[in-house]
């Protein structure tokens, strides 16, 4: 078990209990959080793309933000993918791309968010000849100048898409590898039906023995199974999304007594139709089954909101949930978060304080 499930054990949760939840959204505001789950080309927001699209010359097929917007009426994954992917289309630039992370690091710091770990996707942008060193490059140097004017940590992880080959991955795991030190991890993403995690089982056998963390979608819209999958044969070290798991209760003990994490996407998981409502959401049997659950924004341009608009709406559709859930949410996010050992006690300490002083009114 990690350095921080002792210390947040340590703070005692319970005790956080008595805070009134009127007093939540302030608290929420004030909370230090990571953010382990934010597909950086879904922070881009329509009037990004705009500027973008008319930067770069790029066609779009919508007359205005507007009609763009309201284009965002998904009915389940892919349909959201078809629009994501037109998104993505107006990044050409090294600029473009630091543009974007730099927009998605300003909202992340107006939420109180430390430590960001960002997804992103190159197959989407060198399937378009966008070389690998532009999209790298220009996430990179936000990440540096976030760090140094923000405050706000934060690393990169390549993520293969699913739908292509397992040949294609290798390719850009080939194409990156130039650019090593620059992410910390591989992870796994786009259409998760009819892809399962075994199809990539070698591919995260050649990241693991370079050293590189390891991470897969698994269990958002693909069966309990897939979580098994991804743990038995790319062993990853994270499930993203994973409320599934709540099909199988032994897959529920696994995952409980591993402290695997599940970086879950409230509002993500409503407007993608997992959940018809976040009252019917699984978040607190996760928190109750002892998992290591996280909250995140997964693609917020697309689903409603950045970290703090996830937190706000999470709690005020699940009645269930208050500080001391609150504190425990946050607390996983540094438990689940590849970091050093120091690192997350120093964030463990801020979090303490911080519901410490929320304690004595």
């Amino acid at each position: 078990m990690s350095l921080a499930a002792p210390l947040a054990a340590a703070y005692a949760p319970a005790r956080f209990a008595a805070i009134p939840r009127e007093r939540l959204p302030a608290l929420i505001q004030a909370l230090p959080k990571a953010e382990l789950h934010i597909h950086i080309e879904g922070s881009l927001e329509p009037e990004l793309i705009f500027k973008l699209a008319q930067r770069n010359g790029v066609s779009l097929p919508y007359a205005t933000v507007e009609a763009l917007r309201a284009a965002y009426a998904f009915t389940d994954l892919q349909s959201f993918l078809d629009i994501y992917y037109a998104g993505a289309s107006v990044l050409l630039q090294e600029l473009d791309f630091f543009d974007m992370a730099w927009a998605y690091f300003e909202r992340a710091r107006a939420d109180n968010v430390i430590h960001a770990e960002l997804f992103f996707d190159p197959q989407t942008h060198t399937d378009r000849g966008v070389p690998f060193e532009t999209v790298i490059t220009g996430l990179h140097r936000a990440c540096v100048q976030a760090r140094a004017e923000l405050g706000v940590d934060a690393s990169l992880i390549l993520c293969f898409l699913r739908h292509l080959s397992e040949d294609a991955a290798f390719a850009t795991l080939e194409q990156a590898l130039p650019w090593r030190d620059r992410f910390i991890g591989v992870g796994l993403d786009s259409s998760e039906r009819g892809h399962p995690p075994s199809k990539f089982e070698r591919v995260f056998a050649r990241c693991r023995g370079l050293g590189l963390h390891v991470v897969a979608h698994a269990g958002e819209e693909g069966p309990p199974a897939y979580i098994e999958e991804a743990l038995d044969l790319l062993k990853v070290e994270r499930i993203d999304h994973g409320v599934r798991c709540v099909e199988d209760a032994a897959l529920v003990q696994r995952l409980a007594d591993s402290r695997m994490p599940l970086t879950v996407c409230p509002l993500s998981n409503v407007k993608l139709c997992v959940y018809d409502t976040m009252a019917a959401h699984s978040l607190p049997a996760l928190l109750a089954s002892g998992l290591c659950a996280t909250i995140n924004s997964d693609d917020p341009a697309y689903f409603g909101g950045y970290m703090n608009a996830n937190w706000l709406a999470t709690f005020e559709g699940l009645p269930a949930l208050g500080a001391a859930e609150a504190y425990q949410l946050a607390a996983n996010s540094f438990e689940a978060s590849f970091v050093d050992a120091g690192q997350k006690a120093q964030w463990m300490d801020r979090l303490g304080a911080v519901f410490t002083d929320a304690a004595k009114g």
